[in-house]
């Protein structure tokens, strides 16, 4: 298997609505058991189905090259879409008194969109690094956090490796997505006393 090949299929199913839709359940199963899990699955729906649908709407009218949005110029709209998308799953989520666990998550997730979105619209800042890296911090919050945090950093470096092989991105763009993905995610966790 050629490096091009490894690399776009770890670019896949690394993806950050691959990761916004699998990560909310299995933190919510780890941390409170299978009514967890079901919370999970709410912000699942929101968070990364939504943003999900409304790129494969997009590619499928040609309107986006490719669902990892590799023209930085067309991700105003679906990154719009995801930032609202992540307003409704928090707000339900709050009235509906979800766990202080997942509300901490999504709010990170928004945490980091605040951050990258201005970021992307002037330099093409890697949100695949960005959600691997913020995946990582929560499942070291709910995990061992050496053991998940030693090995979330070679799949982090793995992502980050794939987007450059690919050309999608430049080092300095995996690094500053890999740092606000880190920081944010963890100072809102912080911030949330979780």
């Amino acid at each position: 298997m050629t490096a091009d090949i490894v690399a776009k299929r770890v670019t896949n199913l690394l993806a950050p609505q691959v990761l916004v839709i699998a990560m909310p359940p299995i933190v919510g199963l780890v941390a409170q058991g299978w009514a967890g899990a079901v919370w999970g699955l709410v912000a699942s729906a929101f968070c990364g189905g939504v943003p999900a649908a409304v790129i494969a709407v997009g590619v499928r009218s040609g309107r986006l090259d490719s669902h990892h949005i590799v023209d930085r110029a067309r991700r105003t709209g679906p990154l719009l879409s995801a930032v609202a998308a992540v307003l409704v799953a928090l707000a339900l989520l709050v009235v509906m008194g979800a766990p202080t666990l997942l509300l901490a998550t999504v709010t990170a997730m928004l945490a980091a969109l605040a951050v990258t979105v201005p970021i992307t619209l002037r330099w093409k800042i890697s949100f695949h690094a960005a959600v691997s890296a913020g995946t990582v911090v929560v499942f070291a919050h709910v995990l061992p956090a050496w053991p998940t945090a030693i090995a979330g950093a070679a799949v982090v470096g793995l992502v980050c490796w794939a987007r450059v092989r690919l050309t999608h991105h430049t080092w300095a763009q995996v690094a500053a997505g890999t740092v606000v993905g880190t920081l944010t995610t963890w100072g809102t966790l912080t911030a949330f006393g979780v």
